[in-house]
Order: structure tokens, then sequence, then C-alpha cells
């Protein structure tokens, strides 16, 4: 993940101000996080529990329909090492199969550690097993999209600064 593929997809997902969608694709269930408008902060928006592509797919067109999303974030489960295995192979492969039902343009973010990050939020938080299973994969999204929301921030020009470019 280059400077030049995050550039590529903030000037391409942004007709209008448009929120993006973070995805944390899982094997049971898809969690999502939503941006505001300006794109500086993730929010968690829910949890879809997978049934069949068709249906998590519609889904997805709905809701970004309704948010009014301009792109997709979605978490890449690359290996500690950096490489790709099968569930990186699985996500890339969703992604190839939603782009006829949703076609917005779709950034993979490296989301390693993500899970294991809010886990341990949940737990310094006291939460019970039962409340963190319910909120786990939309706070995994939120920190992929956070992060991504992050990256994209670092990528403006600062107003402030006298430097032209």
């Amino acid at each position: 993940m280059n400077r030049e593929n995050f550039a590529s997809f903030a000037e391409s997902s942004r007709p209008g101000g448009a929120r993006l969608l973070g995805l944390d694709l899982g094997t049971k269930t898809i969690g999502l996080a939503l941006s505001d408008v300006g794109r500086r902060i993730a929010s968690p928006l829910e949890t879809i529990k997978r049934v069949k592509f068709t249906p998590d797919a519609q889904r997805l067109a709905s809701l970004a329909r309704k948010h009014g999303v301009g792109g997709l974030v979605v978490g890449l489960p690359l290996n500690m090492d950096g490489s790709e295995g099968p569930r990186a192979q699985s996500t890339r492969a969703f992604v190839r199969n939603l782009a006829p039902i949703l076609p917005l343009p779709v950034l993979l973010f490296d989301e390693r550690l993500s899970t294991a990050a809010v886990t341990r939020t949940l737990l310094e938080a006291d939460a019970s097993r039962a409340r963190r299973g319910e909120l786990v994969d939309k706070l995994a999204a939120a920190y992929i999209l956070q992060g991504c929301l992050d990256v994209l921030a670092g990528l403006e020009p600062d107003p402030d600064s006298d430097d032209p470019g």
C-alpha cells in the first residue's frame, strides 16, 4: 500500500464529499464503520451476519446508498510477515465479486492486529464476553477505517503551510 494508491483512492472516491465505508470481513460476520463527510472520524455502524454472497452484497449496496458512500475501505488480513495467505485471497475475491453490485472505488487496508487491539480495549473496559462478541467486528471496522482516514489526512496539504507544493 503506497502513497499513490492512497492518493488515487482519495481522488476517485470524493464525489461531493462522500463518506467512506469500512469493512472488516470475517467468515461469519462483516463489521461495518462509516466516516463523517469530512473524512476525519470513523464510527462503528453495524455488524452483518453473513448468509450468502448475494444478500450480503445487496445489504452493503443498500447501506452505501443510504449513507452516501463514495468508497470502500476493506481490511486486508495480511500475515504478520506482510505476506498474503488464504484469508487475504478470500478478501480479494470478495472485493472482485462485489464490484459489479457495488461499483465504488476500493482501498485494501492492512488490518493486522486490528481485532486484537479492539479486543484488548474491550477487555480493559471490562466488557462481558457477550458484549465483546456484539461489538468487536464493527469496532474493528472502525479501527481499520480510522487508520485509513489518518493516512489520507496526511496526504492533504497543510493549509497553514507557506509551501505551495
